[in-house]
């Protein structure tokens, strides 16, 4: 009973090449499995942006949703701001609470874009509040109710919970 030598088996690979020709394809083909090796194909880019759109999904409470989706497309649409804080997304959601709190005229366009978005998914006449004028009863999204989400999102960003301690196990006697 003959066994064949590792040495006496033709590499498969160098035969399947010898029936071809070698192609700028082949070779850009070879560098490409190495130049991915450990590295993710999505770009950081968008690894930063659903960074910090989880980050916000963590700590916004929104049962209607509209908050929450005025603020994705906010940061979606906002490349500079997340390229800015691409290693660490949540700072770019910090950013943006931060910007929308402090510009008086902002925030209230942000109230306008919310109640709008609000009338699109519920199909009913939002209701505007102006600045420095009392909410309609029936509004969702008023400025106070809009302003403590945001500012209570922004605590729960920069205090995160503590996570809970392992309990150690008993001595044994």
């Amino acid at each position: 009973m003959a066994t064949d030598a590792p040495d006496d088996t033709p590499d498969i690979q160098q035969e399947l090449r010898l029936g071809r020709p070698y192609t700028l394809a082949d070779a850009i083909g070879q560098e490409a499995g190495d130049f991915m090796k450990g590295a993710s194909p999505v770009p950081r880019l968008v690894q930063a942006r659903q960074g910090a759109q989880q980050a916000l999904k963590a700590v916004l409470v929104d049962r209607p949703g509209a908050l929450q989706q005025v603020l994705e497309q906010r940061l979606n649409d906002d490349d500079a701001r997340i390229s800015k804080y691409i290693e660490h997304p949540v700072e770019a959601v910090k950013d943006l609470l931060e910007q929308l709190l402090r510009s008086p005229e902002t925030f209230y366009e942000l109230v306008r874009q919310i109640d709008v978005t609000w009338g699109q998914i519920y199909g009913s006449r939002p209701h505007f509040q102006q600045p420095g004028q009392p909410p309609h009863p029936d509004d969702e999204y008023t400025h106070a109710s809009v302003r403590a989400t945001l500012e209570q999102c922004l605590d729960c960003l920069n205090n995160p919970p503590l996570p809970a301690a392992i309990p150690a196990e008993p001595d044994a006697d």
